[in-house]
């Protein structure tokens, strides 16, 4: 740890993992972008196809929340020969648990989509969709399993660097694959997915030799990738709970999903144009929410439980601040970004479905703020326990109910029923990891 303070080490932490979060959002809205000259169908597919995908981004934290703890207790407490194991034990869980989920995909994609409500030509172009990005689904869990480790050794700005590579792939290959320009063939909708695992691909290969030639102390070799079960149990022991929370909340919002899937494809659609734009605010509040995950792991190393504090208080401070900047430009901007993303040949009616729900939900991002921020801020302290039912709670207790009595054609609220289902889960989530956060108790977890 530095003599800096805490706002500029956070603000050193987080410029890099804005830019991330910036350039993975790229991704996302380029995919949207592309998937518009196709049907209502495609876009309704997009949306079950990107829930999916998140559900895989959930499951990456198996690997992620022990690595970036035990990587900065480490670092902090300066053993950085313990960290470079640890590194080389995440990567091998990264492979490990990377082609146990590509198996399960491809064999399950089919029965997994059809339980969603989406049918017909959504569920057949969703199945598509997601194959190329299950074959290559090892190489994503690597990549990011890497960056997670060096965000843990206090390096932020690798992923950036990663992470610009995959867009300056993406693209080309994006658009070359869905519209057969060049030397690509015409692989259609489909194209977009492969355009996408490709970049990653490059992107694990990336991290690979970032991590062999060695950076913030992390210089992987191959003795580092030898089995070590006492690493290995003790990144388990930290990530397992937080992979049952994340992965229990991708469960929970796949039924949300199929909801929603059930109010037909306008509202689908609706519906995955909003979470996008949404993302402009989501993925601000977890630059901050990399940034806090960093500092309070560093700082417990180093035994600095009162600095850990004071970085994870700072975090949410500046990152609350700039989600409720883009709360107040959701409200009133709202059209005209829809218009942007909406089908080309008939986009009244996703419009009109998805401003009131992209308004409302401009309403709900300080408590958001507190629910990504303080997640990450536990996780880097080891507390990953306890928030898993902060995340039964909301789910199970608030959104699920709430919006299966909305949807409901006798109350006839439809998507923006959903979304306020959605909207009292994030406030009631928000003020359960505030006061977990206030209570100090993760001071003292080890790991």
């Amino acid at each position: 740890m530095t003599r800096e303070p805490v706002v500029a080490q956070i603000l050193h932490l987080v410029w890099p993992a804005l830019a991330y979060q910036g350039l993975f959002l790229t991704i996302q809205l380029f995919d949207q972008f592309l998937a518009g000259r196709f049907s209502q169908s495609h876009q309704a597919a997009l949306t079950t196809a990107n829930y999916l995908y998140w559900f895989v981004t959930s499951y990456t934290v198996v690997v992620n929340a022990g690595a970036t703890a035990l990587v900065g207790r480490f670092v902090g407490g300066d053993d950085l020969a313990h960290a470079r194991r640890a590194t080389g034990q995440a990567i091998l869980l990264a492979i490990a648990f990377g082609a146990l989920a590509a198996v399960a995909g491809l064999v399950g994609l089919p029965a997994l989509i059809s339980t969603l409500n989406l049918e017909g030509e959504g569920a057949a172009h969703a199945v598509a969709y997601l194959n190329p990005l299950a074959v290559l689904l090892p190489c994503y869990m690597i990549e990011v399993g890497g960056i997670a480790c060096l965000v843990g050794a206090g390096d932020t700005r690798t992923g950036l660097k990663v992470l610009a590579t995959v867009v300056f792939i993406n693209v080309p290959l994006a658009w070359g694959f869905s519209h057969g320009t060049g030397p690509f063939p015409d692989l259609g909708f489909v194209g977009i997915a492969w355009g996408t695992g490709l970049s990653h691909a490059v992107g694990c290969a990336y991290v690979l030799v970032v991590l062999a030639r060695g950076r913030f102390g992390l210089k992987l070799t191959p003795a580092d990738l030898v089995p070590d079960s006492d690493l290995i149990y003790r990144l388990l022991r930290v990530s397992v709970p937080a992979a049952i929370d994340s992965v229990s909340m991708g469960s929970f919002q796949l039924v949300f999903l199929g909801m929603i899937n059930a109010l037909g494809e306008t509202a689908a659609s609706a519906h995955g144009i909003a979470l996008r734009l949404e993302a402009l605010g989501y993925l601000s509040g977890a630059a901050f929410a990399t940034a806090a995950v960093s500092f309070v792991g560093r700082a417990l190393g180093a035994g600095r439980p009162d600095l850990a504090a004071r970085g994870g208080w700072t975090a949410l401070a500046l990152g609350g601040s700039m989600m409720t900047v883009m709360g107040v430009i959701f409200f009133f901007a709202a059209r005209p970004m829809f218009k942007s993303f909406s089908p080309e040949n008939d986009p009244t009616p996703v419009i009109e479905a998805g401003v009131p729900v992209l308004r409302l939900i401009a309403f709900a991002m300080p408590a958001l703020a507190s629910t990504i921020v303080l997640t990450q801020a536990l996780r880097g302290a080891g507390d990953t326990r306890v928030p898993v039912l902060f995340t039964w709670v909301g789910f199970l207790g608030v959104r699920l109910p709430l919006a299966y009595i909305l949807t409901r054609p006798d109350v006839g609220m439809g998507l923006f029923g959903a979304w306020l289902a959605m909207f009292v889960d994030i406030h009631v989530r928000g003020a359960f990891f505030l006061w977990r956060y206030i209570g100090g108790k993760w001071q003292q977890i080890k790991v």
